[in-house]
């Protein structure tokens, strides 16, 4: 069967250099696939080894203990699993009527080749103890900053997809995987949070990265000779004042991600156009900065998550958030009851994001007077501000399952509580 997959070169690359430890890789793989069990009631979302450790500050002595506390977070109903939408970067909608632009190959050899989509029995290397994190994008990206925010002396292994990042965690390839989920412009990202839901893999902390954003150009270019800006969608309409402020009324047009506009840039030797994206793509890619902070709100901060095969013990020594999704199935007249089972407890809520009900996306009432009603469907995402390893947090979450027909914990975890400035974004 091993023989039978086609692999991507990014994956031979990964695998071939850990080749020693290829059977040790399949066993992890068999225990993965088989570590999700189904119970009468429901699927239990934290599901965790059999060793036995001891946690200060956490619930119970051990993983197994929190294992029981978290049964009553058993939904009623499986998790939906929408069938895996078709990838395709090249879709992103570009600005002003312009069409995307292909991202070409990384100029810098040395610098590692993100990965692609992952055969779904493809062996995973074993590695030391430096611990992988996978993210979107190529070097250079605010992700790849995140990911060394969170987790200074990581490995940072960049991935060509979101769903990438998420493949290379539940494969062994790595060990997290850093995902961009709000940012304070330009709200949430709506394509990872129904990822969130698609996958099995748990929040185990957060980072809030400050956004500084440079206009990037080749060596001697001058902006008069500029006629077009490439960006992620999200930067543009980031910088969107300041680039009129600065004269450059020219075409704007969306590519992947921000230092993929700076390694296209470089790769092509394209010098009339230029790139937003961190100061740190200029190093990367020899380009030279144009303009810095040309963000239209110096108060830009994106909210990434980190992800992992398995939670982490909740404690109640420091601040903790935890986040969940739910869902019923007579509409959403139960929200106003699962807010109050938080307000009543004091729980403050930091985060609610609504999105649609995929394996039932309208519910049809029939009426014999007025005919029949349509009423569209939606999970709910909710962050709130407690850990799970305290009572009321746990007695607000038992009181919320009454009520809906669908719930998991997506994780709990520590806050971000790091100082931050608005130029260290990209540091």
């Amino acid at each position: 069967m091993e023989s039978s997959i086609s692999q991507s070169p990014a994956l031979k690359s990964l695998i071939s250099y850990h080749k020693p430890h290829y059977h040790q890789i399949m066993k992890h793989k068999f225990l993965q696939r088989s570590s999700s069990r189904k119970t009468r009631t429901g699927t239990i979302q934290c599901i965790y080894r059999s060793d036995s450790r001891n946690f200060t500050g956490g619930i119970g002595l051990n993983r197994t203990d929190w294992q029981s506390s978290c049964a009553i977070l058993a939904s009623n109903v499986v998790s939906q699993q929408p069938e895996t939408e078709k990838a395709n970067n090249s879709e992103i909608a570009a600005v002003n009527g312009h069409k995307t632009l292909d991202l070409a190959p990384i100029v810098d050899q040395n610098l590692p080749k993100p990965l692609s989509l992952i055969p779904d029995l493809s062996p995973a290397p074993m590695h030391g103890n430096q611990l992988r994190v996978a993210y979107q994008g190529v070097p250079g990206a605010y992700s790849e900053a995140a990911a060394g925010k969170a987790y200074p002396k990581c490995e940072a292994i960049p991935c060509d997809q979101f769903e990438v990042a998420f493949q290379a965690v539940e494969l062994w390839l790595a060990d997290r995987a850093v995902l961009p989920v709000e940012n304070s412009l330009g709200g949430s990202i709506h394509r990872n949070y129904d990822l969130l839901l698609r996958h099995r893999l748990h929040i185990v902390g957060e980072v809030q990265l400050p956004v500084h954003h440079c206009l990037l150009v080749l060596p001697g270019v001058r902006k008069e000779y500029l006629n077009r800006v490439i960006s992620h969608p999200q930067a543009l309409s980031q910088c969107e004042l300041t680039l009129t402020k600065l004269g450059l009324n020219v075409a704007r047009e969306a590519v992947d991600d921000t230092a993929g506009a700076a390694e296209f840039i470089a790769s092509n030797n394209l010098r009339d156009t230029a790139a937003i994206a961190s100061a740190r793509a200029a190093e990367l890619y020899g380009l030279q900065i144009l303009a810095d902070g040309i963000q239209d709100d110096l108060g830009n901060v994106t909210r990434f998550v980190m992800l992992a095969r398995e939670p982490i013990i909740p404690r109640t020594d420091r601040p903790f958030k935890t986040s969940i999704v739910f869902a019923h199935d007579k509409g959403t007249s139960v929200l106003f009851k699962v807010l109050s089972a938080f307000a009543f407890r004091n729980i403050s809520l930091t985060k609610i994001e609504s999105r649609p009900h995929r394996n039932c996306p309208i519910r049809c009432v029939d009426d014999a007077n007025v005919g029949t009603a349509k009423h569209f469907e939606y999970m709910f995402y909710i962050d709130f501000e407690a850990s799970m390893a305290e009572p009321r947090a746990q007695n607000a979450l038992a009181e919320v399952q009454e009520f809906t027909s669908f719930l998991r914990v997506l994780g709990s975890y520590p806050m971000d509580m790091t100082p931050w400035s608005p130029r260290n974004g990209d540091e």
